[in-house]
């Protein structure tokens, strides 16, 4: 008996929701542990590769850990950026050695790949580092985001390198400090802090898009 395809993605989305809180209570249960900033740098790196891996969570979890004393908040912080930066870093690569790839996974629906890098080098060079800065705080568009970049040749060392570096670093300040301040109030619901984080990130991105858009009003009304 076949499944509908629309029963089949919710029975997916289950098990991955699943597997999501599990994999969450187990980092909550060894965050004491010394080791556990290695455990932050991996998940940080990874989910650059794979959306799916929650490093924000992880963030939030080290965040909270070091406000019961079993971190230090500055080393969950530096251990988060410095495993973002390189899990972009990464993406970047793959992006720039992988650019057909890339550019078919952009255009799977319409065939348009190579239109969509087209357009993202065009909005890459219109908005800058903004751009990456805000993708990092959206799921998913962080990973979009970095092989764009890649796949349409930004210079890595005189542009990706820094802005990159910026993005991270926010990034990881940001959910770290959320668990920080706020561990006891999400101690025992981390999914609370999450959508903080998320309702968080998304103001910050809103934040950043207005002031760019009032820094051009005046371009967008000469043309």
């Amino acid at each position: 008996m076949r499944l509908r395809p629309w029963v089949a993605y919710i029975v997916i989305a289950s098990g991955v929701f699943d597997f999501l809180n599990g994999l969450t209570d187990w980092l909550d249960e060894i965050s004491s542990n010394w080791w556990f900033v290695l455990v932050v740098f991996i998940v940080a790196l990874l989910d650059s590769v794979v959306p799916v891996v929650p490093s924000e969570s992880t963030v939030i979890i080290g965040g909270i850990a070091a406000g019961q004393g079993h971190q230090w908040v500055l080393l969950v912080i530096v251990m988060g950026a410095v495993g973002a930066f390189c899990g972009d870093s990464i993406a970047y690569g793959l992006g720039n050695r992988f650019r057909p790839f890339v550019a078919r996974m952009l255009g799977r629906k319409n065939n348009d790949g190579d239109a969509k890098l087209a357009k993202a080098a065009a909005q890459i060079d219109k908005r800058g580092g903004l751009l990456l800065i805000t993708a990092r705080f959206i799921p998913g568009g962080r990973t979009v985001m970095t092989l764009s970049c890649g796949a349409t040749r930004r210079p890595y060392k005189g542009w990706f390198v820094p802005w990159d570096a910026l993005a991270a670093t926010l990034w990881a300040s940001y959910a770290a400090i959320i668990g920080y301040f706020f561990g006891e109030v999400f101690k025992d619901n981390h999914s609370q802090a999450f959508w903080l984080a998320f309702g968080t990130a998304l103001s910050i991105t809103g934040i950043i898009e207005a002031v760019r858009w009032y820094r051009h009003r005046g371009d967008a009304a000469a043309v």
